[in-house]
């Protein structure tokens, strides 16, 4: 498992109108590698506001259609759950990520 790759994970029983929802892995590569059980992660919508905040991502990143990552949304999910592997974000992705993440975290 890698920082900047996506997974599809069932929510549950959730306030969420999908079963179903897709991840990105955004937690450092040091915690995704230790034993620590759980992983910060950022949702994927369909929706794109343009915020700052978002990014946007598609097809090339293995998903159905266009998509941007809310990173105003992080949650901490699972590794057990991060088992539907979708694709992974290109470096360039990765960089709009990290400044997308900077903005929502105000550093």
């Amino acid at each position: 498992m890698r920082r900047g790759e996506l997974y599809r994970v069932y929510k549950g029983i959730s306030h969420d109108p999908k079963k179903y929802r897709v991840f990105v892995v955004v937690s450092r590569q040091v915690l995704i590698d230790s034993r620590f059980s759980t992983l910060i992660c950022a949702p994927i919508y369909s929706s794109y506001d343009g915020l700052s905040t978002q990014v946007r991502v598609g097809i090339e990143e293995g998903l159905k259609h266009e998509s941007s990552i809310h990173c105003d949304e992080l949650v901490s999910i699972p590794k057990i759950s991060l088992t539907h592997y979708i694709g992974s974000l290109s470096a360039e992705k990765v960089q709009q990520l990290n400044d997308a993440i900077r903005v929502a975290l105000s550093l």
